[in-house]
């Protein structure tokens, strides 16, 4: 009793916030928070700010005496009691008082009890939504990052306190990040230090819910956040982390995330990490899409000697991602994003035809082909997806830099692949024109000069004359690209005779001034590749159909009354071909060359509504139909071909009359002294660069075909021989340009390999002989000058000693005038 009495006397003594702290506090602590006590002490904490601090600081030492006595009761009541402080108090001296709130979360956190721990995260989420209206200079949150990842990657043994226990991890760091993101006066969120363990905390519970799909909860989802799983919340951090992140800190945040994949190895299943890209670019500001997908290029440069399926799993990435961002997005080094894929791609190859490469970690790995091969197929699909996101010139820019890439024989220096030799360099002119066809899908331009230079164009179709079919058919599916404006090239997909085309319901616009253009300077090459491809032997079904596609949008896009004559005239000529004794087609090569003529010039009859033309090209179509029906596409084009053995020789009704066609086409105004002169295709030096004919030789074929034509066989000799004469001039000639071409390539060469100094001393020297040459040049000038003699003065002259007369240079004073010229 002695002792209660002196206890109740000093209790009187003691400060007055001690007493209103203890008064909260019930006997009971089941009976919870005393309110109306809770209600002075809120009171006393705004009328005395000043005791803020020492209010924490007893409730922070009270927390601690429960804790340690496992009066956990006694520890909610307290938590509470602060909580409402601080959603109450908004003083100068919140600071100090937060220092005793945050010392007793930390109390918290540090308990082996989960029930504490999620205690205290749920008092730091509520702290972490209150707005201060002061800065702190020195306070620190390394710990509740540390703690709260901690707590993210928990594995308690009952899943459901281990899912509360994650849920809070989760929570606690989305407090941390809010706390801390906007303000600059903190430790600074976004270091490698912080972002190191907050982001692969988030991607740990985001993996472990990788079944649930990826979405943004609904608001009515979002009230209902206790049936809401970790992989949802993680989700919603993650989104909220990265829609926070400025410019300068997207690096800092995406570098955790290409850590955790290469070190889980979650790139080979391409599903998890596709899923955290999404999640990245449909978060972060649209303007900083470009630096994510630069980052990525590094990480597969960094990885360039991982296995085939790490490198597929990046590239699928990319390849979302490049959907993704906006147009322009790639950034301000556009060709660089090219420059990588295609280094990969031909890295690619290396791997399939050496069969292995050094791994720095585990020595030799042996390549399995299939894996390289879903690889070079991810490489080509990514380039056509960041094509997508271009505009028109930047896409033409990509176009040309692709074919800078591509190996020309005869053009560009073939490529040097270790170990790869000629099946290398072929490999990568594969691979690098499926790039092209990819960039060149849906394609559209108002100025084809401008959009296929000769820079383009040139290289393009010289691989329609390589002996290779499936770089042939390449070229052909991108040509077709190119110039289907109008999207009419599905109409056109198979060979077939239309009997009315208009239930194709073609899009056909006038033909402009730029197209016009166009086909004045290119018509003839592409006429030519036409005719040297269909005379192929190892062309199928599949060329023959790009080449009637090709035929038909040329006729829709860029057909003026000259190009469709001249298009008439190359039908006519491949039926020729077909007929010609002299080509060594094969039976089924004949008869498509016949079907594919049949096609387009029924096609090309519509197009031009000449009644007589149409009639003249059903009459013979009909008459195939009867008697040879291996000579249209429905015999031929189809899986089982039903041709002949042996081709019999065709005439009369079977064949399309050139002097028919042009006599129809003259009475509707078309120029019928061009219908009248047979094709003949312009052969080029390409034709020697592709091992083709020779130029004499198919020169001397033009020369025979003129000379059938020709009713005088005299004048066809002496052609011959004028002919045999401008050759050899034209072979000297030639053997001048190709030393013209080795000088340049030489200087070119040196300008790119040489060291700079050695250039400008070369440069210098060069300056200086010039100069000196200048300077003998004038001294010799002046030097005749000065031989020269002075004219002649009104002095007179003066007689030499040998005779001969000088001029005597007098005053002016002492001349002697007329007096005409005195005044």
């Amino acid at each position: 009793m002695a002792t209660r009495r002196v206890c109740g006397c000093c209790g009187a003594l003691r400060p007055r916030y001690k007493r209103l702290v203890d008064n909260i506090f019930p006997e009971d602590p089941e009976d919870g928070l005393v309110k109306a006590n809770m209600e002075k002490l809120t009171f006393y904490a705004l009328s005395a700010p000043e005791k803020l601090d020492r209010i924490g600081a007893y409730l922070s030492e009270r927390l601690s005496r429960d804790v340690a006595r496992h009066r956990y009761g006694y520890v909610c009541i307290a938590m509470e009691a602060l909580d409402q402080l601080l959603m109450a108090c908004h003083c100068q001296s919140i600071n100090l008082f937060v220092e005793s709130f945050l010392k007793m979360v930390r109390k918290l956190l540090e308990a082996d009890k989960p029930n504490l721990q999620i205690l205290g995260t749920n008092s730091f989420v509520k702290f972490a939504n209150i707005e201060e209206d002061t800065p702190s200079y020195h306070r620190s949150y390394d710990f509740f990052v540390s703690r709260f990842s901690e707590m993210c990657h928990s594995s308690y043994e009952d899943p459901d306190i281990r899912t509360k226990i994650r849920m809070a991890g989760i929570k606690g760091l989305q407090g941390v990040v809010r706390k801390t993101v906007n303000d600059e006066l903190q430790a600074n969120i976004w270091d490698p230090q912080h972002m190191d363990k907050i982001v692969p905390s988030l991607l740990f519970n985001l993996q472990s819910g990788e079944g649930t799909e990826s979405r943004s909860p609904s608001p009515l989802q979002a009230s209902k956040k206790e049936k809401e799983s970790p992989a949802e919340l993680t989700e919603r951090c993650f989104r909220e982390l990265l829609g926070r992140a400025a410019y300068g800190n997207i690096k800092n945040a995406v570098t955790p995330v290409l850590m955790h994949l290469d070190n889980h190895s979650l790139w080979e299943g391409k599903t998890f990490a596709v899923r955290c890209f999404k999640i990245i670019m449909y978060s972060i500001q649209s303007q900083h899409s470009h630096l994510v997908i630069q980052q990525l290029l590094g990480h597969l440069d960094a990885n360039s000697r991982s296995s085939a399926t790490v490198r597929a799993g990046i590239v699928e990435v990319l390849l979302e991602a490049a959907a993704i961002a906006a147009s322009g997005s790639v950034g301000p080094t556009v060709l660089e994003v090219f420059n990588t894929l295609l280094r990969h791609l031909r890295l690619s190859v290396d791997y399939e035809l050496t069969g292995s490469y050094d791994c720095t970690n585990i020595g030799t790995k042996i390549i399995k082909e299939h894996e390289e091969r879903q690889l070079q197929e991810a490489v080509i699909r990514t380039i056509g997806s960041f094509a997508n996101t271009l505009p028109t010139y930047q896409r033409s820019e990509v176009m040309l830099f692709i074919m800078g890439k591509i190996p020309i024989p005869g053009m560009h220096p073939m490529l040097h692949s270790t170990g790869s030799g000629p099946e290398g360099n072929r490999m990568i002119q594969v691979m690098l024109l499926k790039s092209l066809r990819q960039v060149t899908c849906g394609f559209q331009t108002t100025n084809m000069l401008t959009a296929l230079p000769n820079s383009f164009l040139d290289p393009l179709l010289s691989f329609a004359l390589l002996e290779d079919a499936e770089i042939r058919l390449l070229v052909l599916e991108i040509l077709v690209s190119l110039i289907d404006r109008h999207n009419n090239l599905p109409k056109f997909s198979t060979i077939s005779i239309i009997s009315d085309i208009s239930v194709l319901k073609l899009k056909v616009d006038k033909c402009s001034r730029q197209d016009n253009l166009f086909m004045k300077k290119h018509a003839q090459h592409l006429y030519r590749h036409i005719y040297l491809c269909s005379k192929e032997q190892s062309s199928v079904q599949p060329h023959f159909e790009k080449l009637y596609s090709l035929l038909a949008l040329i006729s829709m896009e860029l057909a003026n009354e000259e190009v469709v004559v001249d298009l008439i005239r190359v039908a006519l000529a491949l039926q020729d071909l077909a007929l010609s004794s002299e080509e060594t087609l094969p039976v089924y090569n004949r008869c498509a060359v016949h079907a594919l003529s049949s096609a387009y010039l029924n096609l090309i009859s519509q197009l031009t509504t000449v009644p007589a033309f149409c009639q003249h090209v059903h009459e013979v179509i009909e008459m195939r139909q009867k008697e040879s029906p291996y000579l249209l596409p429905e015999d031929v084009f189809i899986e089982n071909p039903k041709i002949p053995k042996t081709l019999e020789k065709l005439e009369g009704e079977l064949l399309f009359q050139q002097a028919k066609i042009t006599e129809v086409l003259g009475g509707s105004g078309y120029n019928t002294e061009r219908l009248a002169t047979p094709y003949v295709p312009q052969f080029t030096d390409e034709d020697r660069l592709s091992k083709r004919k020779s130029i004499g030789e198919t020169i001397s074929l033009q020369v025979e075909v003129e000379s059938r034509n020709s009713p005088e066989k005299e004048e066809v000799n002496e052609n011959i021989k004028i002919y045999n004469t401008h050759r050899h001039i034209w072979l000297d000639s030639v053997g001048v340009e190709e030393q013209e071409k080795e000088r340049r390539r030489q200087v070119v060469e040196k300008f790119q390999k040489a060291p700079f100094e050695e250039i400008v001393a070369a440069r210098l020297i060069s300056n200086v002989s010039r100069l000196s040459e200048r300077y003998v040049l004038i001294n010799l000038i002046f030097s005749l000058f000065l031989a020269c003699r002075p004219p002649p003065s009104p002095s007179g002259t003066i007689t030499s000693s040998y005779g001969q007369t000088q001029s005597r240079s007098v005053p002016v004073y002492e001349m002697k005038f007329p007096d005409l010229c005195v005044y």
